[in-house]
């Protein structure tokens, strides 16, 4: 029944009939406000289970690509849960049916949905699914290529049949590159990575001298033996154990001693010949440095059945030639795609200049950029524009693992993509992977990014979620929910399935009082992931191709000074920051429908972090009904283990300041529920999770009680010193260090 209603009239009528004692909703009209709705109807803050949404968070972040298979689509940075915001979603507009049940069945929801800093499109996509038009915006193209491309219509057996070609003709060009001999039965097999070293000059003697951390290839996890090369011939030994300088073991071939530990240690390296000690990278030479080809790894289909292990060899002569023919082939190419552009200066950017890196194509080999331009153009060639869209978008997800920033990863025994840490790691020692892939071997090709692509659409068409039976997964099939949309150019209408989706700032989109059902985002924090310097990377290629057809890849660069991130590099502050959220805020808030929610993920240890916040709230004329918690990490992430951070996200739920519901202001109280319905969850709270969920009740706190009496038009200077005020005045009155240890104890004394 509340399917079939406008969005917050199926909430509020469902809670109306519960008011009248009845269970029929028939004669509740869609637009009853949400102040007369009584507060046991809360929406979300009545109707969302944190211990559920967590559980469900913490399993989906695991291996996220299995539970939500439409992030195959292209990468992005600090994706939140997809079954957070399906959770806050029905909790909201699915009530008076419990979660736990409403979860598992499909929706036909009405309404539009709006999402002001869309990124990777997590909320639009979940809105989507359940039925409701969407309208999201961000700033950067390459956010709004990735949305529209999950959302848009493709046939996906096109899509497989023009991989497939586009594959084949480019194999045919270079195919023979990535092949080599078989040190084991002489055959021809496919190399899965060529492994290469940087090098320096010593300045005292001009010998090239590698720049190894250390020799060694391959740990003995998912190889039988440990490989190390030797520093002496380069040869590569298989041995049961580790051998160190204390302990060497001999080479097979030279006989020399063989260790793990290299000569490169806090940027200074010995020279090999002279022996004199010297920095590197070198400060003058005005390029990258240069690399050497010391290890492959390769797969044999002959020997593969009765060979155990991984197969690894030391490059030999025919395998420099190839190299030196992909070098010759390149230089005989005229008009390939190839990026010229310069890598601008930026808070990310700089390091790859400290290396000496000044344009995007020396961060790959001659190889890579011959195979790569070739690719490009190929697909471009592709007539069925969604086909040919799809291919692009494909094409730009996988320069990930195609670039000369990527590592091997020792222990795994895989390449390691440029944004495993959210930032242009250099490394000493690089990996570079198959072009086009080999099929069901290996990952980061060409041909796996495809078969992740179909993946990723095959989800759109038939959502499902995955249940816990015992200590097994169970697939939920959802048939009568579909990720896909109408696109259109005006505002979207509510029960059409719409969406408008802009590369622009959110407050480019005109909109109307009381035109939105809810906000629904995850914003940017101010010193957040440097977003438009790291995505660059991919949209200087597709720019190339896309930027005739789309106005949104005209610009130089993904980079804008309306995006919302701390940047010292581009003189961006908090003031910049707070002036730029409150002006989304206020924009988006104005457009609700009485009673409608706005709804964001926040995520900060220090309440001071939460200025911005409170400030933007209270100019929009909000009020904070709940902050509550659900996870947003898992706790073995590249980004929090070894941390104090946490892993959960404080959602903050807020409505007009018309709205009934009161917070709890018992903060402690508030925290032992919350560890409590955390730990339920699976969750090991630690200190830092109990200070973000502090610090986001602090800025409710702060929030509901500076809403009486604030100016939004005093001086911004003015309004962030009376936020940060009242919310260092908070923190010290609840004393904020003292905090976590009561509320581990509490969570202890219940637990025993």
């Amino acid at each position: 029944m509340a399917d079939r209603l406008g969005i917050h009239g199926a909430q509020q009528a469902a809670c109306g009939a519960v008011l009248e004692g009845t269970s029929s909703t028939e004669d509740v009209p869609p637009g009853q406000r949400q102040a007369q709705v009584a507060e046991s109807c809360s929406g979300i803050e009545q109707n969302f289970d944190p211990t559920f949404v967590t559980r469900l968070a913490l399993r989906e972040k695991q291996i996220q690509q299995n539970y939500r298979p439409i992030i195959g689509i292209h990468k992005w940075f600090a994706r939140r849960p997809g079954t957070v915001f399906r959770s806050l979603l029905l909790a909201e507009y699915n009530s008076p049916e419990p979660l736990e049940t409403g979860y598992w069945r499909d929706h036909n929801l009405k309404g539009v949905i709006a999402d002001p800093f869309m990124g990777g499109g997590t909320p639009i996509y979940e809105a989507n699914r359940l039925g409701f038009s969407v309208l999201g915006a961000d700033t950067n193209p390459m956010a709004f290529w990735v949305v529209r491309q999950a959302l848009g219509h493709l046939d996906i057996d096109r899509l497989v049949s023009a991989a497939a070609e586009v594959a084949s003709s480019v194999e045919d060009i270079v195919g023979e590159l990535y092949e080599t001999k078989c040190v084991k039965c002489g055959q021809t097999a496919q190399v899965k990575y060529f492994i290469w070293v940087k090098t320096e000059l010593c300045p005292s003697c001009q010998t090239v001298n590698d720049l190894f951390p250390g020799y060694l290839l391959a740990q003995d996890s998912r190889h039988p033996k440990h490989v190390v090369a030797c520093s002496q011939c380069g040869c590569l030994n298989e041995y049961d154990g580790k051998p160190s300088r204390d302990t060497p073991l001999s080479c097979a071939e030279c006989s020399g001693p063989v260790y793990t530990e290299g000569p490169a240690r806090r940027q200074r390296v010995p020279c090999r010949r002279c022996g004199a000690e010297y920095a590197y990278p070198s400060k003058d030479s005005g390029h990258p440095p240069a690399h050497r080809m010391w290890a492959m790894e390769y797969h044999c289909k002959a020997c593969k059945p009765t060979h155990t292990g991984r197969f690894f060899k030391r490059p030999d002569a025919d395998d420099l030639n190839r190299y030196e023919q992909a070098q010759k082939q390149l230089r005989n190419e005229s008009g390939l795609p190839i990026p010229e552009d310069e890598i601008p200066r930026g808070d990310e950017t700089d390091r790859l200049h400290r290396w000496g890196y000044r344009h995007y194509r020396e961060m790959f080999t001659e190889r890579q950029l011959l195979g790569l331009g070739l690719l490009l153009r190929r697909i471009s060639q592709v007539d069925n524009p969604p086909v040919r869209h799809a291919l692009l978008t494909v094409f730009s997800d996988f320069l990930r693992y195609q670039n000369m920033l990527c590592r091997y990863d020792t222990y795994a025994l895989k390449c390691q993509d440029i944004f495993s840490v959210h930032g242009f790691p250099v490394g000493l020692v690089q990996c570079e992977n198959n072009l086009l892939g080999i099929p069901k071997v290996g990952s980061g090709s060409f041909r796996h990014f495809v078969e992740k692509y179909v993946r990723a659409k095959k989800y759109c068409e038939a959502p499902f979620e995955t249940r816990m039976n015992g200590k097994r997964k169970e697939l939920v099939p959802i048939p009568g929910e579909r990720i896909a949309a109408e696109f259109v150019r005006h505002f979207p209408i509510g029960d059409e399935k719409q969406a408008h989706i802009a590369a622009s700032p959110a407050t480019g989109i005109p909109l109307t009082p009381g035109s939105l059902d809810g906000v629904f985002t995850d914003p940017p924090y101010f010193a957040n992931v440097q977003y438009a310097e790291l995505i660059d990377f991919n949209y200087v290629w597709l720019r190339q191709v896309l930027q005739d057809e789309f106005a949104e890849f005209m610009p130089p660069t993904t980079r804008s000074p309306d995006e919302l991130t701390g940047n010292v590099t581009l003189g961006r502050g908090i003031e910049h920051f707070t002036e730029g959220l409150s002006a989304v805020f206020r924009h988006y808030a104005a457009a609700l429908k009485p009673g409608a929610p706005f709804v964001f993920t926040y995520h900060h240890n220090d309440p001071a972090a939460y200025v911005a916040v409170v400030v933007a709230i209270l100019d929009a004329g909000l009020d904070c009904t709940a902050t509550l918690p659900a996870a947003a990490e898992m706790s073995a992430s590249l980004h929090i283990l070894g941390t104090n951070s946490s892993i959960l996200d404080s959602i903050f739920v807020c409505r007009h300041a018309d709205a009934t519901h009161q917070a709890s202001t018992d903060v402690q109280k508030t925290l032992d529920q919350d560890a409590a319905r955390m730990a339920a969850a699976g969750v090991k709270v630690r200190q830092g999770d109990i200070k973000c969920l502090a610090s986001g009740h602090i800025a409710r706190m702060a929030v509901n009680g500076l809403r009486d009496g604030w100016d939004k038009n005093a001086p911004l200077s003015n309004r962030m010193r009376q936020a940060e005020d009242r919310l260092v005045g908070l923190a010290h009155d609840l004393d904020m260090e003292s905090i976590p240890r009561r509320v581990l104890e509490t969570l202890t004394k219940e637990r025993s």
